[in-house]
């Protein structure tokens, strides 16, 4: 692995690379904060891809072109003589040690949920009016569920245990399928989703991470289906759906 100079060293040729590449490639010139946000986010969901797959190699390139994004942010910034990536530094470093008082002050903690507790009485105390105040509206609805139910137990509105909340998701099927109107129904779903998250969260398990990871599970089987409908000089969308059951639990062993 590298020294702290080496990464140091590291860090200040991608200052000096930013430099050149604002000053003279057209492109990179013509960027705005509006323009590379769209960027920023594919690039985002790029390393999420690369963090399920567990492939390390991929994790480090997709981490380089999300560190080239903030490089990018902080650079036109300090365009508009707002900030700098200095500035963006030093402000991240001053929260982390107010937000980490057992580690830089006199308080003392049991557990990593005192810690969560104590992060968001902090954030209050930097002016923050609300706890889900933090959660930006941008989010993926499923992403935002967590989220918001991992805040709201930081001050312990919170279920006692995974029983307690799989007791709310069999409630709230039940006021689901009770229900008739179709404008109610779809908020009783929303309830069952919002349910089924948390039960997933207090569990220990990353309702996101479970889902993306079906959702690849299920590609790759349907197109093996895919495969054997070809290879049996089928076609798959004239099949019934006994037939393309056939299909699918033949694609189930050759995974």
């Amino acid at each position: 692995m590298n020294t702290k100079q080496e990464k140091l060293d590291a860090f200040g040729r991608l200052l000096d690379i930013m430099d050149d590449l604002r000053e003279k490639c057209p492109w990179d010139k013509k960027q705005t904060l509006e323009s590379l946000r769209h960027l920023t986010l594919e690039e985002t969901y790029e390393l999420s891809d690369a963090i399920l797959k567990n492939d390390l190699q991929e994790i480090k390139k997709e981490l380089g072109d999300v560190l080239l994004h903030l490089v990018f942010y902080a650079k036109i910034g300090s365009e508009k003589q707002s900030f700098d990536i200095a500035d963006v530094i030093n402000s991240l470093n001053e929260k982390l040690i107010f937000r980490h008082p057992h580690i830089y002050g006199d308080t003392t903690v049991k557990d990593e949920e005192e810690v969560k507790q104590n992060w968001e009485k902090l954030k209050l105390k930097e002016g923050n009016t609300s706890i889900l105040g933090g959660v930006p509206k941008s989010l993926p609805s499923l992403v935002k569920a967590y989220r918001i139910q991992d805040k709201v137990k930081g001050i312990g509105f919170e279920f006692h245990d995974a029983e307690d909340a799989w007791k709310k998701v069999d409630e709230e099927i039940q006021e689901f399928h009770q229900e008739t109107d179709p404008e109610k129904k779809e908020t009783e779903l929303g309830d069952v989703f919002f349910s089924l998250i948390n039960y997933a969260r207090i569990s220990g398990i990353n309702p996101d991470s479970a889902l993306e990871k079906t959702n690849n599970k299920f590609i790759s089987r349907f197109q093996k289906m895919e495969t054997l409908a070809v290879e049996n000089n089928m076609n798959l969308a004239e099949l019934s759906l006994e037939e393309m059951n056939v299909l699918w639990e033949k694609a189930k062993l050759l995974q």
